[in-house]
């Protein structure tokens, strides 16, 4: 009889524990191994100077264009990337590194991956993967039930069924946004008598059939670019991606939306489907799940929820009411590499309905052959490794509990930043939290000041130049942290609803790792400040302006 793994109880402690690497490396490889996971104080390490080197001076050391005639050493080659790879690569688990979607893996990750990597199991076909088959298809039931909640007797009903599946896995968002559309039109413009459906006559033929003149997928001006991928890859095109402009809160306007979508409609134009955002790449913000769901009820569309960072969110008991209405999707996309901590290419989308697959599902006499429990008919992607075995390590050792106390304290966490932003006299915030995310950039007091005036005085003009400046200003203190290397930070452009929607430049910081502390953060703000302070031309013209 195999014994049961032992359970531990989940606490902030042990649970960033898991965070750090236990052992002393000795070996070349496990040299990389160290550090590649190790806690790091900061951006800059004895190992790791990603940016001491410049992108150009790299490129000289990957320029060979021949294959090499003789072997190599593997102790040479190890060396070699160790300084001309390892040395130079981003390390991106620093606790300091908060510009973008990317945090410290827990340590058992690592020679879980050996392991992965060594059975070299191939998804696509149960002959080459067998147990991963019903693991991964376990680890879609999880998630499935984090999202939808269903009962036992669905999950024996549906998590195995050769003809049906509870979601796929995908090498990331983009590919499961795609999967969740492609699904849509499917299932729209499905075989109708003689018309043998768009997956065989092609878009042309099924608009013809079904008397539309075009489709059009509904989402926020805020929705990630992989859905113009999708658009495009389907045949649909990215201008029928229809951006609904977003509230001072970067939520989509849900008024403005139901207007598009009455005329499109009164066009001849079918809405195929309405996504929500559960988490914007650049602010971090929540669509008003229930409000789209009812909307598209009243279309008969396709409702779909990019939930690839925001998903995770679900795991907190306290933060899951942000999400309330997801569980309404039909289909929903996560990435496991984002808050659930797992290594880059673990993405997935869940379907509500486990017979929604069936509009996608292709067969080959090889492979993928009718009545098996072949994962790769019901996916977009054929050969893929099995990621799904390091999610499924990361769901059991760290439990719901354990995630649960991660999203808590990233979400607290950038509550936090959020509010040193506003105590400080020279910053100003422009996106509140509602996840992990925040967008804020250096504004003088003074200049503030002038801001508000002119605000309340109608003066535009004012408001631009002011504006003009601090995007110059902005940017420069980006790309001088980045180079400086003690920390980063990432920028974008928005346009806040207090600027009349002028573009402005901001700073941008993900609160996802668990090692970043709240000191981290006042110093990210002290060096801020003081970059700034080192464009003296700049701030005299800025000041000028007040």
């Amino acid at each position: 009889m195999t014994n049961k793994p032992r359970k531990a109880t989940a606490s902030a402690q042990s649970i960033m524990r898991i965070f750090t690497v236990p052992e002393a490396p000795e070996s070349t490889l496990s040299k990389i191994e160290h550090a590649l996971s190790e806690d790091l104080a900061g951006f800059l390490t004895q190992n790791i100077v990603a940016l001491e080197k410049p992108l150009s001076a790299i490129e000289e050391d990957f320029q060979a264009h021949e294959i090499p005639a003789e072997p190599t050493f593997v102790s040479d080659y190890t060396e070699e990337m160790m300084q001309n790879l390892v040395a130079h690569s981003v390390h991106t688990a620093a606790p300091s590194f908060i510009g973008h979607m990317t945090s410290a893996m827990p340590y058992f990750v690592l020679p879980l991956s050996k392991m992965m990597v060594g059975l070299n199991q191939n998804l696509v076909k149960i002959e080459t993967s067998k147990a991963f088959t019903p693991l991964e298809r376990q680890v879609l039931g999880m998630m499935h039930h984090l999202v939808y909640g269903a009962d036992a007797h669905f999950y024996q009903q549906w998590m195995h069924s050769a003809n049906h599946s509870l979601g796929a896995f995908c090498s990331g968002g983009t590919v499961a946004n795609i999967t969740a559309l492609w699904i849509a039109r499917n299932q729209l413009l499905k075989a109708d008598g003689d018309f043998p459906g768009v997956g065989s006559a092609g878009l042309m033929a099924a608009l013809r059939h079904y008397g539309w003149q075009d489709l059009a997928i509904l989402v926020s001006e805020r929705g990630h670019y992989s859905l113009g991928k999708a658009a495009d890859l389907l045949g649909i095109g990215r201008q029928n991606i229809v951006t609904i402009p977003t509230d001072a809160n970067n939520k989509v306007d849900v008024a403005k939306m139901r207007e598009k979508a009455a005329s499109l409609t009164a066009a001849g134009i079918r809405i195929m489907a309405i996504v929500g955002v559960a988490g914007t790449t650049e602010t971090g913000n929540i669509d008003p799940l229930p409000q789209l769901a009812d909307l598209a009820a009243e279309y008969q569309c396709h409702f779909h929820v990019d939930g690839a960072w925001g998903g995770a969110s679900l795991m907190s008991s306290k933060y899951r009411y942000l999400l309330a209405g997801i569980e309404r999707a039909d289909s929903v996309t996560i990435d496991a590499h984002k808050q659930l901590y797992a290594p880059m290419g673990a993405g997935m989308v869940l379907f509500r309905d486990p017979t929604l697959a069936r509009a996608i599902i292709h067969h080959a006499e090889y492979i993928l052959r009718r009545g098996s429990k072949d994962l790769g008919s019901q996916t977009l992607e054929g050969s893929r490794p099995g990621m799904a075995m390091l999610v499924h390590a990361c769901l059991n050792i760290i439990g719901h509990h354990g995630y649960e106390i991660l999203i808590n304290n990233s979400l607290e966490k950038a509550r936090f930043f959020a509010g040193l932003i506003k105590q400080h006299g020279d910053f100003e915030l422009i996106s509140e939290p509602e996840l992990c995310l925040l967008t804020y950039r250096y504004v003088p007091q003074r200049v503030q000041q002038a801001l508000t005036a002119a605000i309340a005085q109608h003066d535009w003009d004012k408001v631009n130049r002011i504006n003009a400046l601090l995007n110059e200003l902005t940017l420069l203190i980006q790309k001088s942290q980045r180079e400086q290397g003690k920390s980063f930070v990432s920028r974008t452009r928005l346009q806040p609803a207090r600027y009349q929607r002028q573009t402005v430049t901001v700073l941008r910081v993900v609160l996802a790792n668990p090692l970043t502390t709240e000191q981290i953060l006042r110093d990210v703000l002290t060096e801020e400040q003081q970059l700034a302070a080192r464009q003296p031309e700049l701030l005299q013209r800025l000041l000028a302006t007040c």
